[in-house]
C-alpha cells in the first residue's frame, strides 16, 4: 500500500490465530471489563446517593471513575466482539475514533490526578482556606479543566499520528495504539508524532513534578502534626491517590519505554492489557478499600437494596 488514502481498514493482530486461545482472550477481555464497570459504577453511586460524600474530593473521585469507565471501554468493547467473533478488523475511522477516545481519557485521568494532589495539598497544608479556594464553582472550573485539556492533549496526537502514510494496515496488537501505527509510517512525518510525544513528555514530567512536590509539603505538614489521629485521618486521604498515581506511571511508562523486547510480540499485548485494563480495575478498589466512608455508604446501599428485594418477595408470596 502506497499511502494512506489506499487504507480502508486495519487488521489487529493482537490475540492469537488459535481459535481456543481467543476464546480465552474474551473471557479475560469480559473479566476485565466487568470488573472495571461494576467498581467504578458503585464508586460514581455512592458519591452520588450519600450527601456525605458530597465533597471536593468525592467530586473528583468520581470524575475519575467516569474516565476510568471510559478509558477501558474504548479498547475493551472492540477487544471483546473480535476475540469472540474471530474477527480483526477496525475501519480507518474506528481506529482514528479509539486512539482519540484513548489519549482523551488517559490524559484527562492524569491531569485529574494533578488535580487531586492539589486538592490534598490545599486540605492539609492550608486547611483554614480550604472551603474558600475549593469551593464547588472552583471545583467545577478544575474538573472542566482536565477534561478539555485532554480533549486538547488527545486531538494534537490524533492529528500528528493520521498525518502519516502507512505502508501497512497490520497492527499487532489487539487496538489501535500509537506506537505500532507509527511501525506503519512509510514517510518522514512520523516526526510530528515525535515532535507531539516530546510535548507529551514535557507535560507529563511536569504534572510529575507538581505532584512530587505536594506530597513532599503535605507529608511535612503531616508529621508535623502533634496529633496521631489527625496524622492517620490525613494519611488515609492521600495514601489511595499516591497508590493511583504511582499505578498509572508504572503501567504508562511500562508501556511508552517498550521495555518488552520486540522479539517477544505476544508480552506487548501483555503490557497494553496492565496499561489499558489495571488502573480503571484497580482505582476503585484502591479507594473502596483505603476509605472508611465509601465503604460504609457502599454497605448502605447493598443493605437498602437487599432490603427492597426481601420485601418484594415478601409481597408477592402475599399477593
Amino acid at each position: 500500500m502506497s499511502n494512506e488514502s489506499t487504507i480502508l481498514e486495519f487488521l489487529l493482530l493482537g490475540c492469537s490465530d488459535v481459535r481456543e486461545i481467543q476464546l480465552i482472550c474474551f473471557a479475560i477481555f469480559l473479566l476485565i471489563y466487568l470488573a472495571a464497570f461494576i467498581g467504578n459504577t458503585l464508586v460514581v453511586t455512592a458519591v452520588i446517593m450519600s450527601s456525605h460524600l458530597h465533597s471536593p474530593m468525592y467530586f473528583f473521585l468520581a470524575n475519575l471513575s467516569i474516565m476510568d469507565l471510559g478509558y477501558i471501554s474504548v479498547t475493551m468493547l472492540k477487544a471483546m466482539p473480535n476475540s469472540l467473533l474471530n474477527s480483526r478488523l477496525i475501519s480507518y475511522s474506528e481506529c482514528i475514533a479509539q486512539v482519540f477516545f484513548l489519549f482523551f481519557f488517559i490524559s484527562s485521568d492524569f491531569f485529574l490526578l494533578t488535580v487531586m494532589a492539589y486538592d490534598r495539598y490545599i486540605a492539609i497544608c492550608d486547611p483554614l482556606h480550604y472551603g474558600v479556594i475549593v469551593n464547588k464553582v472552583a471545583c467545577i472550573r478544575m474538573a472542566a479543566l482536565t477534561w478539555i485539556s485532554g480533549l486538547l492533549y488527545a486531538t494534537v496526537h490524533t492529528g500528528a499520528t493520521f498525518a502519516i502514510p502507512f505502508c501497512s494496515n497490520i497492527i499487532n496488537q489487539f487496538f489501535c495504539e500509537i506506537p505500532q501505527l507509527l511501525k506503519l509510517s512509510c514517510s518522514d512525518l512520523y516526526l510530528l508524532e515525535v515532535v507531539a510525544l516530546g510535548f507529551s513528555a514535557f507535560l507529563g514530567l511536569g504534572c510529575f513534578g507538581y505532584i512530587v512536590v505536594s506530597y513532599v509539603e503535605i507529608f511535612k505538614a503531616v508529621f508535623r502534626t502533634p496529633s496521631a489521629q489527625a496524622r492517620n485521618k490525613a494519611l488515609s486521604t492521600c495514601i489511595p491517590h499516591l497508590m493511583v498515581v504511582s499505578l498509572f506511571l508504572f503501567t504508562g511508562a511500562s508501556a511508552n519505554l517498550k521495555i518488552v523486547s520486540s522479539s517477544l510480540p505476544g508480552l506487548d499485548s501483555v503490557v497494553a492489557i496492565a496499561y489499558c485494563a489495571l488502573p480503571p480495575v484497580m482505582n476503585p478498589v484502591i479507594y473502596s478499600m483505603r476509605n472508611k466512608e465509601i465503604k460504609a455508604v457502599l454497605r448502605k446501599l447493598y443493605a437498602r437494596s437487599l432490603n427492597k428485594h426481601i420485601k418484594g418477595k415478601r409481597d408477592g408470596s402475599a399477593l
